[in-house]
């Protein structure tokens, strides 16, 4: 008798996927392609490894193989060498690649809102589904919540491609900045890398802080090439704020900022976005300068905090890889997860198919909880939580959202 996949074993699937999996055939009708675009070179490496795990774990679980069809995937580095980071020329390449692969019919990505701006429009041109395991910045789907033009730039066709399994940064900065009240913060120094990212993450909770109270000290870009930021220590110390916010990730030098904090003697609060909840910012800053008085929210819970499915799913993780997963990696399945329904339920089995089937997931049992995809191609999820850092790793403190 075959052996049934882990697949059938670990998670909880939609009927339709299930028995479209139980009627495979051997002979392949064809070969169908589903792309990642991740920086593979430099800090974030760490992390996108543990989401191409989760990528790789989802395929091995219908062993690359639905309705007929045989799955191959392709992991795509969008960073450079020379930047150590996401490259905008090299995230136009793999976008431009997957148009031109005719089996292509899901692109995972990006990792950083930034990259997400350039492949968007190359990719609705060519009608391919996007689905992003990571992308927070509100103006990638929401109206009103960026640039004027956004999102209507993203989407030349006038169709909508392009979705995400993450809550955004309208959601994250306002509960961060509500719990900074909950944690007693009166003062605040907000700090932005000038990234899309980070400014506009760091533009919400400065606006909600201001909202509920606290009281907004100084609000500046940083550098993030530069060697130390000793200077604007000294500067942010002389209005003694209660909590120094980052709105940043670990490459653009979250780490040396704690570092150059606390070795200028600043004793307070501070927090970081979802783009420093990664083992790399702790290993950047150094855990003395983390200890207690550092906070990480998050676009949903991580691993430890995971149940039912998403617990089977990081049971599954570290039997077939033998370690612990980042917190992203469970949206890497996700969204892998996501593209595979799509191709089974698909009325045909191409871009336009594929697109119309992922653009209609509802109720979607997975990982993390269930949700759907709203009009704009958002997460209908709004549960995010809070974390600090407690002797090197990742400590969870509570749930912020619901």
């Amino acid at each position: 008798m075959k052996k049934p996949s882990l697949f059938a074993f670990t998670l909880v699937v939609t009927s339709s996927l299930a028995s479209t999996l139980a009627a495979q055939s051997t002979e392949s009708k064809g070969t169908l392609t589903i792309l990642s675009s991740l920086p593979r070179t430099g800090s974030a490496n760490a992390q996108t490894t543990t989401i191409v795990n989760g990528i790789k774990l989802a395929l091995s679980e219908v062993n690359g193989q639905v309705d007929g069809w045989t799955i191959e995937y392709k992991d795509l580095d969008d960073a450079s060498p020379q930047r150590g980071n996401w490259d905008p020329a090299v995230e136009a390449q793999n976008a431009n690649s997957a148009t031109k692969d005719a089996t292509c019919v899901g692109y995972i990505g990006t990792f950083n809102s930034g990259a997400a701006k350039v492949a968007m429009p190359i990719l609705n041109r060519a009608g391919i589904a996007m689905v992003s395991p990571a992308n927070t910045y509100p103006g990638l789907t929401k109206p009103g919540k960026g640039e004027k033009n956004e999102p209507m730039v993203y989407r030349p066709t006038g169709t909508i491609n392009y979705f995400r399994i993450v809550p955004t940064d309208d959601l994250q900065g306002v509960v961060a900045a509500d719990w900074a009240k909950q944690l007693g913060v009166k003062k605040v120094f907000i700090l932005n890398d000038r990234e899309l990212y980070g400014k506009g993450i760091a533009e919400v909770f400065r606006d909600q802080s201001t909202s509920i109270g606290i009281e907004v000290v100084g609000y500046e870009g940083t550098d993030s090439k530069a060697a130390n930021y000793r200077s604007l220590v000294t500067k942010l110390k002389a209005v003694s704020p209660d909590l120094v916010y980052f709105g940043g990730t670990t490459q653009t030098n979250a780490g040396q900022i704690a570092k150059d904090l606390r070795a200028g003697g600043y004793e307070g609060m501070y927090m970081v976005p979802d783009g420093c909840f990664e083992q790399a910012f702790i290993e950047a800053a150094g855990d003395s300068n983390l200890n207690g008085k550092t906070f990480i929210t998050f676009g949903g819970l991580p691993p430890d905090q995971l149940t039912g499915t998403g617990a089977k799913f990081r049971d599954a993780y570290r039997l077939k890889y033998g370690s612990e997963m980042e917190a992203y990696a469970a949206y890497g399945y996700e969204a892998a997860r996501v593209i595979l329904q799509a191709i089974a339920t698909a009325k045909t089995k191409d871009r336009a198919g594929v697109l119309a089937a992922v653009a209609a997931t509802k109720d979607f049992d997975g990982v993390l909880g269930k949700w759907s995809f709203d009009s704009n191609g958002d997460t209908s999820s709004r549960v995010l939580s809070g974390q600090t850092v407690t002797d090197g790793k990742f400590a969870f403190v509570k749930v912020l959202g619901g």
